[in-house]
């Protein structure tokens, strides 16, 4: 069981780090493409394609880790002001609700891989890019979430602290 979570842990920031690094490359490109346009040059297709990518993968790829770290965006407003109980099922019920919009999404996400797989669906814009590399990281990335939700709904930590305030 320990090396199931460790290949877990693995597995979650593995998919933050590359989508670090396709930030980083976000910035890189973005830079490139300006410097090579002031030049006079007309930069290369791939450079808008991958960012045009990189925004999409980064976004779902960094979220199982960003939802493990409690990293995403909630109003305190409510919750600071719950007596320790209310908050528990408050928590646990928004937690709750989390897995199953994520467990929707991810079912949802491979019947549209699984499509574009059986219609050998393209991306057709400067390059042919076979859809399913786009759509695959939609189950993935949805199933990780909702494991990552549900620790909130049977475990000891809740997904909300309780506190308002800047938490640094």
């Amino acid at each position: 069981m320990r090396y199931a979570q460790r290949g877990y842990l693995l597995l979650l920031n593995g998919m933050a780090l590359l989508a670090a690094i396709m930030l980083v490359w976000l910035m890189v490109a973005v830079v490139l493409s300006v410097v090579i346009r002031n030049l006079g040059l007309q930069p290369s297709a791939w450079f808008f394609l991958s960012t045009e990518y990189a925004m999409f993968y980064l976004t779902l790829l960094g979220a199982p880790w960003l939802v493990r770290q409690k990293g995403h965006v909630h109003i305190e407003l409510l919750t600071s002001v719950l007596p320790s109980a209310a908050l528990n099922i408050l928590s646990r019920g928004v937690a709750l609700l989390c897995v199953v919009v994520c467990g929707v999404l991810a079912w949802k996400g491979l019947d549209l891989v699984l499509l574009n797989i059986e219609r050998t669906d393209y991306d057709v814009r400067a390059f042919f890019v076979p859809k399913w590399i786009l759509t695959i990281v939609f189950p993935i990335s949805f199933t990780l979430m909702a494991i990552e939700f549900g620790r909130f709904v049977v475990g000891h930590e809740i997904l909300h602290s309780g506190e308002a305030g800047i938490k640094e």
